[in-house]
């Protein structure tokens, strides 16, 4: 499974945004088959969500942590790992290696400035490069711009760039040169990977070494 932990940022002086955030997750989610477990406040100003260790569950984890960078206000954490099943109805009632991860790594994104978000699992050298390319990612997030980001949002509701372009009231050379600005299609590119990444290692049972054969091979 794949559990994210989601802590508010200067609670004390942004006043608490947990009752904001969770209709907002609960739009996004409800209906996704990659959710698991529904998110809901679990202590304080944190939130927590399951989601399985499926592509859909990987997709929409990649997505939740970019969304939540966009937004600037939490710091994340994803756990991935085993969970106690039959999963309990809210996360703060489950059990299991993948809420321990995801513990320790939204107290490692607790320390972090500009991209808050940390992986754990198991496997920590596979966690690490998930958790690289998730860092990368949000280091797009976090620094586009106002004009970016209409053009990038524009896009995902209309469709093409000559819509977006009507929309806008822009040509649509203009459009193109908002979205090379706005990495819009390297991040494209890379959100599948860290996906794909992201499933591989919320996968139960050991972590992964060479084949029986290769060893073999090599013994020989």
């Amino acid at each position: 499974m794949i559990v994210l932990t989601v802590d508010q940022r200067d609670s004390t002086g942004r006043g608490d945004h947990v009752p904001h955030l969770l209709p907002r997750l609960h739009r996004r989610t409800s209906d996704h088959p990659g959710l698991a477990t529904p998110f809901d406040r679990t202590v304080g100003d944190e939130v927590q969500g399951v989601l399985h260790a499926t592509p859909d569950g990987a997709a929409l984890a990649v997505g939740l942590v970019l969304e939540l960078l966009r937004d600037g206000g939490w710091s994340v954490g994803v756990g991935a790992g085993a969970v106690v099943e039959p999963l309990p109805p809210v996360s703060r009632d489950a059990s299991g290696p993948a809420f321990v991860h995801a513990r320790e790594a939204v107290e490692r994104a607790k320390g972090r400035g500009g991209v808050p978000v940390a992986v754990e699992a198991d496997d920590a050298a596979r966690a690490d490069e998930v958790e690289a390319l998730l860092r990368l990612l949000g280091a797009v997030v976090v620094r586009r711009s106002d004009a970016g980001w209409e053009a990038v949002d524009t896009l995902a509701a209309a469709g093409t760039r000559k819509a977006v372009a009507s929309t806008l009231g822009v040509s649509e050379q203009a459009v193109s040169q908002r979205l090379r600005t706005a990495l819009w299609a390297e991040e494209e590119a890379v959100r599948p990977v860290v996906a794909r990444l992201l499933h591989e290692l919320a996968q139960p049972g050991p972590a992964r070494g060479p084949a029986a054969g290769d060893e073999g091979a090599e013994d020989a």
